[in-house]
């Protein structure tokens, strides 16, 4: 549970603390105010480009319609398939599962509403998981897809690297992301609709649970030719 407060001096804690004494944990309280400005202040240093919310930074419905209603901020990028799903149903428009899923169940729904397809962009890394989303499906919705790169650096033919080692397409592998690349339009209702590097992102010291925002601008881009 969160409970969202316009202001949190210290003298408050107290009186915060019998207020949600009553309350199972985990409880959480969320200072509006700071979060309005942290919210603000990503805008301003995004310089104009749209922000997409990681949502397994930000747990919390009610703060993710709040900050989508914010300009300058667009979609959400997601945990899980089964997240996706349920934010699409709830109302945001463009949603961003961050990382490849084997839910099967979860591509079935996916692939027999069209409206949930426009709304969810799903991540790959790989050919064959074009593969499992294709027996999974239990409709003809298009799926959007995105694909994913690793974008470590890569040195000494591969013996030394810096970066996380996440997505396994990689520059030095273009033959693999080509064989990706090909096979999305020939894919029976696969779109490709995107490129999503994956990097590693420190987060800055002492930005507290009132910063928990978290912007990836590196989420979705045209897919090269």
């Amino acid at each position: 549970m969160v409970i969202l407060v316009t202001r949190t001096p210290v003298s408050d804690r107290h009186r915060y603390d019998r207020a949600t004494a009553h309350l199972d944990g985990p409880v959480a309280v969320v200072d509006l105010a700071a979060f309005d400005a942290n919210a603000a202040d990503l805008v301003r240093r995004a310089g104009g480009k749209p922000i997409r919310v990681a949502s397994k930074s930000l747990r919390c419905r009610a703060l993710l319609e709040r900050v989508l209603a914010v300009d300058g901020f667009a979609g959400v990028m997601s945990f899980t398939l089964d997240e996706s799903l349920w934010l699409a149903r709830t109302g945001v428009r463009d949603v961003l599962l961050a990382y490849p899923s084997t839910d099967r169940a979860g591509y079935a729904e996916l692939t027999a509403d069209p409206e949930l397809a426009r709304r969810v962009t799903v991540v790959l890394d790989d050919p064959a998981q074009l593969d499992l989303i294709d027996k999974a499906r239990s409709g003809d919705a298009e799926v959007r897809v995105c694909l994913e790169l690793d974008t470590a650096l890569h040195l000494l033919g591969g013996r030394v690297r810096a970066g996380a080692r996440r997505a396994a397409a990689h520059s030095r592998g273009a033959g693999r992301l080509r064989r990706i690349r090909p096979a999305a339009p020939g894919f029976p209702g696969g779109r490709p609709d995107g490129v999503r590097g994956a990097r590693r992102r420190g987060g800055r010291p002492g930005a507290g649970a009132a910063g928990a925002l978290a912007a990836d601008p590196a989420d979705a881009g045209p897919v090269p030719d």
